[in-house]
């Protein structure tokens, strides 16, 4: 009955959501583009597909990995990325170019499940995360379709909403072939709410097989030569609303102790940059744009006419993809989405270039992640802006101590590797 209310509801609430869509396409064209997909109208499979969901931009920069293993150890076979986002969408096509197929999601409603799954004939469902999609997971279930959910991670709070729905939710856990779960924590949680202890294992998390290219080393030393060798660096990666505000008045209680320092900050979503550069210079600080550096001029190369290098205060890194080289550049990382209840994103990019990590306390999407740098005092807490700006500081004085939690960080990385293989092995055993 709740699976029907579920369809229901999701069949009644459509016009809506298309019209909000729409609505968003307004300011951002990619979020309305290929619209249709979003019903299931995409184009058809020349054959079977391995089709890998992942909601937004953190689950497809996680999938990445997967995906390119999976390409390695079945190149004959196709696989389909989709996202339900437009960024998410854009990042998978700067990971993978031609070499995968792409859609958005379908929404979750029986028809454009169906319409989707008869395109594109999967003959295997990778889930990634907690994307527990009713109509997405018994669909496939029915028409034989292995679903995997890899890389699984459940919160205490979350999984306390699950058991308020537990018979909407047990069935759906066990139409799934294999949960790899990230944690022993997270697996138990899984169990609780209803998935048989046969289809559960514990692999660890396919984040810590951060893999950094030369390519993306290089574009770093050269970005940190611009933003000055003799200058102390931090960044805030992945910024929400609420966020930024503090850690700008944290960067205005660094100059006055550190004047040459500098902040990368790097709002999580797009749409967000004009704000942000905008709150910047409203605040009074220079700054310097990211998207200016690698926009091309008339002959070709990069059209560095904003604030001139030994001027600007804040540098706003306003593009797509490069948030892995940007960590490269720095000092040391906070990690945003932390200091308002969001949840925090992905510390582990920042651990594997061997910087301290900070954070706020909202970090209950990596808990066990976090736990982890926390018990190889690879990661300090900061609570608030106060807090933030005092912590910078301190490593920024201490050169010794700030190195130690670097390497700290990098030795939790290292010893939690092997996660990306297990996984992949587990997939192909059981399709």
């Amino acid at each position: 009955m709740l699976h029907f209310l579920y369809s229901l509801f999701f069949r009644i609430a459509l016009p809506f959501v298309i019209f909000r869509l729409w609505w968003n396409g307004r300011k951002n064209p990619d979020a309305f583009v290929h619209w249709q997909e979003r019903l299931g109208y995409v184009d058809e499979a020349s054959e079977p597909v391995i089709w890998v969901h992942a909601v937004s931009v953190g689950e497809t920069i996680a999938a990445a990995p997967l995906v390119k293993a999976l390409l390695r150890r079945n190149p004959g076979i196709p696989v389909l990325m989709t996202a339900m986002t437009a960024t998410g969408s854009a990042r998978a096509k700067a990971l993978f170019g031609d070499r995968v197929l792409y859609a958005f999601s379908p929404y979750d409603t029986p028809g454009a499940v169906r319409r989707f799954v008869d395109r594109v004939r999967p003959r295997a469902l990778v889930i990634m995360e907690t994307e527990l999609w009713p109509n997405m997971i018994s669909l496939s279930k029915r028409r034989n379709v292995p679903i995997f959910l890899i890389n699984a991670r459940l919160s205490e709070r979350s999984a306390r909403g699950y058991e308020r729905v537990s018979s909407l939710v047990k069935p759906l856990l066990r139409s799934i072939r294999w949960i790899a779960a990230q944690a022993e924590e997270d697996a138990n949680r899984f169990l609780r709410i209803g998935a048989t202890p046969a289809s559960v294992s514990v692999t660890g998390s396919i984040k810590f097989d951060v893999d950094i290219s030369d390519r993306i080393r290089s574009e770093a030393v050269a970005l940190r030569q611009r933003l000055g060798l003799d200058r102390s660096v931090w960044i805030a990666a992945s910024t929400h609303e609420g966020e930024d505000r503090e850690i700008l008045e944290a960067h205005r209680a660094v100059l006055a102790r550190h004047p040459g320092a500098r902040l990368v900050i790097v709002p999580r979503h797009p749409e967000r940059f004009a704000a942000v550069a905008s709150l910047i210079t409203s605040m009074g600080f220079t700054l310097k744009r990211r998207s200016d550096e690698s926009a091309p001029s008339g002959g070709g190369q990069a059209d560095d006419v904003n604030i001139p290098d030994e001027e600007f205060e804040v540098y706003l890194g306003d593009t797509m993809g490069e948030l892995l080289m940007l960590y490269g550049a720095s000092d040391l990382a906070f990690v945003g989405g932390s200091l308002i209840e969001r949840g925090g994103h992905n510390p582990l990019e920042p651990a594997a270039w061997g910087l301290p990590v900070l954070s706020g306390p909202h970090i209950f999407n990596f808990e066990t992640i976090y736990s982890q740098l926390s018990d190889g005092q690879g990661v300090f807490m900061t609570p608030s802006s106060q807090s933030l700006a005092e912590c910078v500081i301190r490593l920024f004085d201490d050169q010794p101590s700030a190195i130690k939690a670097g390497q700290n960080a990098l030795a939790v990385v290292n010893a939690n590797r092997g996660a990306l293989e297990r996984v992949v092995d587990g997939i192909i055993e059981r399709v």
